[in-house]
């Protein structure tokens, strides 16, 4: 029996719309690890292969492998009667011939089910065999998808050159050419060592703050500390009590309540000073945490403004078609991140990863005029 919890009915529901042009009929496999689908387009140029891993379902029973042959249009029907923050679950028999799917509110004042007919789809899994690629970019999949839908309007095939210059899309239409370069994220790497910089100059402004009181911050030793203290300590009564020579002599001794059992009013001012000398020491101690925790902030903001990023091995210049490419942009709701991953004479991998799992696609360059 499968039984399939998802917190949400939005990651289904987008999963759906990025692949439901590319497949029509196809076979969710069912097993203890998690869900997964693989297809190919009806012209057996482009493959999608999706995984929705078992730590991604808010509860997940599979006792055996299940293939559940859908078709992703009627799928697609289904999921749109449900609300994007319904908790959506999936139930399936061993040997049933429908899925269940109930959508429940969060408030739980509402709950819906549905069915759909399962069908026999024969499909053969693909083995897809590890690949070491000559380049990887890493690059917004916002602007994946905006360089693909502009580019297609101009032609019909795009060419690809990653080099140490960056990463170059260019078509060339009956009417009209153009071409797109993104360079490598020097201005992020350089980012990150401003960051740096200014970690290190915000560090140096503290401890230069903090020296106000250098003997309390950075004692040479403990016997001169103890005696600046002390120093510290005999001026400062001097200047509030106005007292005698007879009475610092007092303040310079440790022992200040038994020399002076009775004086309350120094008792009292002696612990005021002390509160606030706490209360400043306590202040200084949160600081380093309050600093150190937007450096961090800032460290991840940096590294989700990253912009293109490219691995590479060698030069690798490829054509693909634009139309495929605009159906895998497609998968920018899920992630807001995109890697492509080239070789020579190798399908292209287009990688997306999301919460619940991942979804990659291969395409087959074009060779020559075709």
């Amino acid at each position: 029996m499968l039984e399939a919890k998802l917190a949400e009915a939005q990651t289904l529901k987008k999963l759906l719309e990025a692949i439901k042009e590319l497949v029509t009929d196809a076979n969710f496999q069912c097993g203890e690890e998690g869900i997964t689908l693989q297809a190919m387009d009806n012209s057996h140029v482009a493959l999608v292969s999706v995984e929705l891993e078992r730590a991604g379902f808010a509860k997940y029973r599979c006792d055996r492998p299940i293939p559940l042959g859908v078709n992703l249009g009627s799928l697609t029907k289904i999921l749109k009667c449900a609300k994007d923050d319904d908790v959506c679950t999936l139930k399936a028999a061993d040997d049933a011939d429908t899925l269940s799917l109930t959508y429940e509110a969060k408030n739980a004042d509402r709950i819906s089910d549905y069915e759909l007919k399962l069908m026999d789809i024969d499909t053969d899994t693909l083995g897809i065999p590890d690949t070491e690629y000559d380049c990887c970019v890493t690059m917004e999949s916002a602007e994946f998808a905006r360089i693909v839908r502009d580019l297609s309007v101009l032609g019909e095939s795009v060419k690809v050159d990653v080099s140490k210059d960056g990463v170059r899309f260019t078509t060339e239409g009956e009417s009209a050419n153009g071409n797109v370069l993104l360079k490598q994220a020097e201005g992020a790497r350089s980012k990150f060592k401003r960051a740096g910089k200014e970690k290190g100059k915000k560090s140096k402004v503290k401890k230069e703050d903090d020296g106000e009181d250098e003997e309390d911050a950075e004692p040479e030793s403990e016997e001169e500390g103890e005696s600046s203290k002390k120093k510290k300590k005999k001026t400062k009564v001097k200047k509030e009590e106005g007292a005698s020579d007879g009475d610092v002599e007092m303040v310079e001794d440790d022992d200040d309540e038994e020399a002076k059992p009775d004086d309350d009013e120094d008792d009292d001012e002696d612990e005021d000073t002390t509160s606030k000398k706490r209360k400043k020491g306590s202040s200084k101690s949160s600081k380093p945490s309050k600093r150190a925790k937007r450096s961090d902030d800032d460290d991840d903001d940096d590294e989700h403004e990253a912009g293109v990023t490219i691995d590479m091995n060698q030069a690798v210049n490829l054509t693909f078609s634009l139309k495929y490419l605009v159906n895998f942009s497609k998968s920018t709701s899920l992630s807001r991140r995109v890697q492509l991953m080239m070789s020579a004479d190798v399908p292209l991998l287009v990688a997306y990863k999301f919460a619940q799992g991942k979804i990659h696609y291969y395409l087959a360059p074009k060779i020559g005029d075709e």
